[in-house]
């Protein structure tokens, strides 16, 4: 090996043909592997490029996603903006709506009461020409004494104390008109007006007296020139008569 550099390096020193030849085998030699290099460095620039563009596709197709959603939220707003307009438009006839019915009920509910004072006028006036505007006793004295002179029926007054507040839920007088007819005994409530509650009233006197006295009444009745409708249902459920044609 250490002849064959010697001869190697002699043949350089004294050749000049071979010192070229090896001088430009060496050169191509270089260039070769420069070009190499090249060619590598060219491959990775572009494999960088590609997963540029690459990186370039996916922000595009981003920038294209956020468009159309853009798109989309413009469309849902406009749609948006349509609904609250047709339900502001709704709620605008749905309150003319609203105003004109209440007007309608308030003329009726007028209408109505224009109509119960005339009612109310109605049976004053018959109260009055037949007894006159005067207290409720003396209106109930009327009645009785109408009751004994034409249905021959004896009433009196019956007054018990009521400790236990079984009527009114305290302790109080509880007076009712006690009827002896036939020897049947018939409880009777006069007055010029009744309601629902006095129907309910005169049934607990009339529960209250039996009670007290032992004696289931025969008969269980109200006597009224005026009676409410309502009362008058309560007091056909409640078994109890009812005239109002005096």
């Amino acid at each position: 090996m250490e002849t064959l550099k010697r001869e190697f390096l002699n043949l350089l020193d004294k050749d000049v043909e071979f010192r070229y030849a090896v001088a430009g085998y060496l050169g191509l030699s270089e260039i070769l592997k420069r070009l190499d290099a090249l060619a590598e460095e060219q491959t990775r620039l572009r494999e960088e490029q590609t997963k540029i563009w690459g990186e370039i596709n996916r922000v595009w197709e981003e920038i294209k996603a956020l468009r159309e959603e853009q798109t989309r939220l413009r469309e849902d707003m406009i749609a948006g903006f349509r609904r609250h307009d047709e339900e502001i438009a709704k709620l605008r006839e749905d309150m003319i709506e609203g105003f004109r019915r209440h007007d309608e009920e308030i003329t009726r509910l007028r209408e109505d009461m224009i109509e119960g004072f005339r009612l109310l006028r109605r049976h004053i006036d018959a109260l009055g020409a037949r007894w006159g505007i005067v207290s409720e006793e003396a209106f109930r004295e009327g009645l009785r004494g109408l009751l004994e002179r034409d249905f021959g029926f004896k009433v009196e007054r019956w007054v018990k104390r009521d400790e236990q507040g079984f009527v009114y839920g305290y302790p109080s007088d509880v007076d009712i008109d006690v009827a002896v007819h036939d020897g049947k005994i018939i409880l009777i409530e006069v007055k010029s007006h009744i309601d629902n509650e006095d129907v309910y009233n005169f049934r607990r006197r009339c529960e209250f007296y039996r009670i007290m006295e032992g004696r289931e009444p025969e008969r269980r009745i109200i006597v009224t020139p005026y009676a409410d409708e309502e009362a008058l249902k309560t007091a056909e459920k409640l078994g109890i008569e009812v005239y109002t044609k005096i």
